[in-house]
């Protein structure tokens, strides 16, 4: 692999295992966890996933700078970065947003009506996971 995509192949893979370890693992783990009530597991995803988020978008410009000062944005790169994009501003400014706002309303002792909030987030994450795997494999042979 040339020098040039070792580091933003690198930052999509530490990318995908970093989302992976929180909302494939973590999420759902803490709930075990002898003494972890519901209020305290949703006030703790909510801290967790408010940060996830942001270092997202610093990985997310992280490696859109690389494939600018590499000069490497290919139509693959473009593709890669668009989904990704996608998925990150739907989970930014709707999801994780009605997500928050629904875990506020349990903490607080309210039980909010049944929403498809909470499914669609999976389906982004998987969505965007997939895409970051994918993508720094199809950079790697390019």
């Amino acid at each position: 692999m040339q020098g040039k995509k070792f580091i933003p192949i690198s930052i999509l893979l530490f990318w995908a295992g970093y989302v992976s370890s929180i909302s494939f693992m973590e999420a759902w783990v803490k709930f075990r966890a002898e003494g972890v009530t519901l209020p305290v597991g949703l006030s703790i995803g909510m801290k967790v996933f408010t940060a996830l988020n942001r270092v997202e978008w610093v990985l997310l410009a992280l490696f859109l700078a690389t494939l600018f000062y590499f000069r490497s944005f290919t139509n693959h790169a473009k593709v890669i970065t668009t989904i990704v994009v996608a998925m990150l501003g739907l989970q930014t400014f709707w999801l994780l947003p009605d997500l928050s706002e629904r875990a506020i309303q349990i903490i607080q002792g309210n039980q909010p009506e049944g929403s498809a909030t909470h499914m669609l987030f999976g389906v982004a994450e998987i969505t965007k996971v997939v895409t970051l795997i994918a993508g720094s494999w199809i950079l790697a042979r390019k």
